[in-house]
């Protein structure tokens, strides 16, 4: 873990509506926040002493601090694109307490030395920074890493993101290791003997377009054959950025088995679907894929009903030219960071009446269990003095030309909506705050 450092005082949140689903906590109160932990949730004016600093909450939802499993810093090799400092203050303005981040950087973190690196102080990171290592040396997905040396330097999950392991025996045997470590594997779940030349969805839109397409076969085919590999090991299995219904059929029956299986989705595939692409617009072009409609309606649903279990935004910064070329030459990917929270409460929240609840569960105590962050995810006693505060009923427009991220490539610039993060609370210290 990294974050910039400075000593924790105390704060006192005070009168705002603490919603905490691990602690089933939904109620007006005060929370104290000392030396980096939380030190007292009460209801308001029944705080005993004072606080260095105060933070008026009132008509604001106070919610344990938001974790993000999925998060491209580019860093170390790509800093043209993004640096740890500068993605970590999109985090912040974000709502995002924690990111997790993901190892196709240049080299890839397939090394001790690569994660210590990246969770150096001089990174300038703004908030806790979890890195995920590479499962195969260079992501080649011909030999695993050495899991025990990357967990002991401060890995928290293995995955060959971007390009997902194929080998049936080399997934077996991660996954058997993730059962020894408890740690997660995490799959990029696309069979790229089927999608290779693809750059969207297959469906209308791409054959009007005249693109190649991916189809949703490809995704569900491989997360079906890792279930049983799953079953067989006990290891921990965890679908990235899932975006299609028939995914949605083999975690639920994965579920239904009880094996060890956890998802994500992002806010542009339950957002957005392939039609939005309009005349090759390379800032929809990301992978996996914005799908159908259907699809879309079903990621809601399973939002909704429990089958998902957190939401990542899969923040990919890219720099101009690498989208400001042919739809199949441009880069997949999009930034995410400083949406996500407005996006959730618009789609989610107030179209589909989602309890906020749900969605604070989907942002912070979903995926501190999945990637297994202890005192993380709530707001207990004794917890990391973690929080993040938001307006559920702000409106405004989303201007990209004003994000902490050094990237642009963002489909939502000029969208109107709704649900504001005003406060990210690191350690008992603010690290953001909404002007």
């Amino acid at each position: 873990m990294s974050k910039g450092n400075s000593k924790p005082g105390s704060l006192l949140v005070r009168g705002g509506r603490v919603i905490d689903p691990l602690a089933r906590v939904d109620a007006e109160l005060d929370l104290l926040l000392r030396d980096g932990r939380v030190a007292e949730v009460s209801p308001p004016k029944k705080i005993r002493g004072s606080a260095d600093e105060t933070f008026d909450a009132r008509g604001l939802i106070v919610a344990p601090g938001f974790i993000d499993l999925h998060v491209h810093l580019r860093e170390p090799g790509q800093a043209y694109k993004e640096t740890i400092a500068t993605g970590t203050a999109a985090a912040a303005a974000g709502g995002f307490t924690s990111v997790c981040a993901m190892p196709n950087t240049v080299p890839v973190n397939d090394s001790p030395e690569i994660t210590a690196w990246i969770l150096q102080p001089e990174r300038g990171a703004v908030v806790n920074v979890f890195p995920i290592a590479a499962a195969t040396r260079g992501s080649l997905g011909e030999h695993l890493t050495d899991f025990r040396a990357l967990q002991r330097a401060g890995a928290v999950a293995f995955t060959d993101d971007g390009k997902p392991i194929l080998n049936p025996g080399l997934m077996q045997e991660a996954l058997r290791l993730s059962s020894e470590l408890h740690v997660p594997v995490i799959q990029h779940a696309e069979d790229t003997r089927q999608t290779g030349g693809c750059s969207m969805h297959e469906g209308p839109t791409a054959f009007r377009l005249g693109l190649r397409g991916m189809t949703a076969e490809a995704e569900a085919s491989v997360i079906e054959r890792d279930v049983q590999a799953a079953q067989a090991t006990g290891g921990h299995y965890h679908v990235a950025h899932l975006s299609t219904a028939e995914s949605l059929k083999a975690v639920r029956r994965g579920k239904r088995a009880h094996v060890q299986i956890t998802c994500e989705t992002t806010p542009h595939h339950f957002a957005l679907t392939d039609e939005d692409v309009g005349e090759y617009n390379t800032n929809f072009k990301m992978n996996p894929p914005l799908r159908s409609a259907a699809d879309r309606e079903a990621l809601q649903v399973a939002l909704a009903d429990g089958t998902v279990d957190a939401i990542a935004t899969d923040h990919a910064p890219h720099a101009l030219h690498e989208k400001q070329v042919e739809f199949e030459r441009a880069a997949f990917g999009i930034i995410g960071l400083e949406t996500a929270v407005g996006l959730v409460i618009t789609k989610l929240h107030r179209e589909r009446a989602v309890p906020l609840s749900r969605i604070v569960e989907l942002f912070s105590s979903g995926p501190a269990r999945v990637i297994g962050l202890k005192s993380r995810g709530s707001l207990q006693r004794g917890y990391h003095a973690d929080v993040t505060i938001f307006d559920p009923k702000a409106r405004w427009t989303y201007d990209v030309r004003k994000s902490r991220s050094l990237a642009r490539n963002s489909p939502f610039d000029g969208c109107h909506l709704t649900g504001r993060v005003l406060a990210t609370i690191i350690g008992g210290r603010m690290v953001y705050k909404q002007s």
